[in-house]
């Protein structure tokens, strides 16, 4: 892969319809805020927002018209290009930058058919695969029977599994005989569709995976481990084969019962939302994404969120999901050194996902995760991403995913 970092036409195309929006944003921000300073109250009645009209009026109307002419000119210059270089190689730096962006926005990028946002694929060395036998034999022509899909956490992609030198992928296809192959998704995209996405791209990889499969693995990193349950719901209920082909669930930092950053960025909502001089500036908290929502408690399913108002004040009203039958499920869970953690005694957690909800440990037994004992690690003195590469995770990622775990997976399932 080139080290360089090209500017694709996409990304300008892209960046311009994200600024444009972005400047009228803030001039409807600076216009509501306007206009509830200036708010005139009517005899006897409540008070009302003046509308803006006048010289404000005018300047607040030129900034919009003038930002969209100024971004449809350089869309329409940029277009004829981008199918020129669609491509070129990408470097990790940009696929970086664009993983962020779609973990934050991705939602608006894909509703707005942004360029910018990330379609899901299947990737190989950032490659996409091609989802037919004799591709899939020419991108891997040493493909075992061992298939290892790996899917990474929100606002990150599938290079970012190489970190200090390791690569769980890698090393289990060296030790086990795994073939691994790297999910690459918008993680801004809803949990539930991106799971349900997850499992219609594991269908035809399966059936056209070029050698007899024996297994499936996936391992799921924070967000990746609540799409891959998601995708077995969705892959259950869509009577998929790949389920059958299915043998075991690892999940390192996955946030089964969510996590309490977005539950305190929940709270900044309502805050801000208390006093009408402040409550503009409450449209900047909602920006974040559906996915990073979906992170409050843990939403798996549609039914979770549709017909509801992520931003609003709520309880968890999620649908229980139950760990898939048959399948050998491992929870991988991290706490950080902390100040705090030491002086209270407690183990908080790997600085993003707590502890009960890395190992989907609930009070509620309908929600709780029933993991086995020895299917669970505690990894001391490590944050949310050292799981990606401490020496003993993969130690044991490499006990769990040895042969001897199929017989232990039977034996539990009857």
């Amino acid at each position: 892969m080139s080290r360089k970092n090209p500017v694709r036409p996409s990304d300008v195309q892209g960046a311009s319809r994200l600024a444009v929006e972005a400047v009228t944003a803030v001039t409807d921000l600076a216009e509501a805020m306007h206009q509830t300073i200036t708010r005139r109250r009517k005899p006897g009645g409540p008070s009302t927002p003046a509308a803006a009209s006048g010289i404000p009026g005018l300047v607040y109307g030129s900034v919009r018209g003038v930002t969209r002419l100024v971004g449809a000119a350089i869309d329409t210059a940029v277009a004829p290009l981008v199918p020129l270089l669609a491509g070129h190689h990408l470097s990790p730096r940009r696929e970086a930058m664009l993983a962020a962006l779609n973990g934050v926005l991705g939602d608006h990028l894909a509703a707005t058919g942004n360029p910018l946002a990330i379609p899901m694929r299947l990737r190989r060395n950032g490659q996409p695969l091609v989802m037919s036998r004799a591709a899939l034999a020419e991108a891997m022509p040493q493909a075992t029977g061992k298939l290892l899909v790996l899917a990474h956490g929100i606002c990150m992609n599938d290079l970012q599994w190489h970190r200090e030198g390791h690569d769980h992928g890698a090393a289990l296809a060296r030790d086990l005989g795994f073939t691994p192959v790297y999910l690459h998704y918008n993680s801004g995209l809803h949990v539930s569709t991106n799971g349900r996405a997850l499992s219609d791209a594991l269908e035809p990889l399966v059936r056209e995976w070029p050698v007899s499969l024996e297994e499936l693995v996936i391992l799921g990193h924070s967000m990746g481990g609540l799409v891959a349950r998601s995708a077995c719901h969705y892959g259950g209920l869509a009577g998929h084969r790949w389920l059958g082909q299915l043998r075991a669930l690892v999940f390192l930092g996955t946030p089964h019962h969510g996590s309490p950053l977005e539950r305190a960025g929940n709270w900044v909502d309502v805050v801000l939302g208390a006093s009408p001089y402040s409550a503009p500036l409450a449209r900047i908290g909602k920006i974040r994404s559906a996915g990073v929502t979906d992170l409050r408690y843990g939403n798996l399913l549609d039914e979770d969120w549709e017909g509801k108002d992520r931003f609003a004040r709520a309880g968890d009203r999620r649908h229980p999901v139950p760990l898939p039958q048959g399948v050998a499920c491992c929870a991988v869970a991290a706490t950080a050194k902390s100040r705090a953690g030491r002086i209270a005694g407690l183990s908080p957690g790997d600085g993003l996902v707590p502890l009960d909800s890395a190992l989907g440990r609930h009070r509620n037994a309908e929600l709780a995760l029933d993991f086995p004992e020895n299917r669970c690690l505690i990894v001391s003195g490590a944050g949310h991403f050292d799981l990606l590469w401490r020496p003993e995770v993969y130690a044991q990622l490499r006990e769990w995913l040895a042969p001897e775990i199929e017989e232990q997976a039977n034996r539990s399932s009857g």
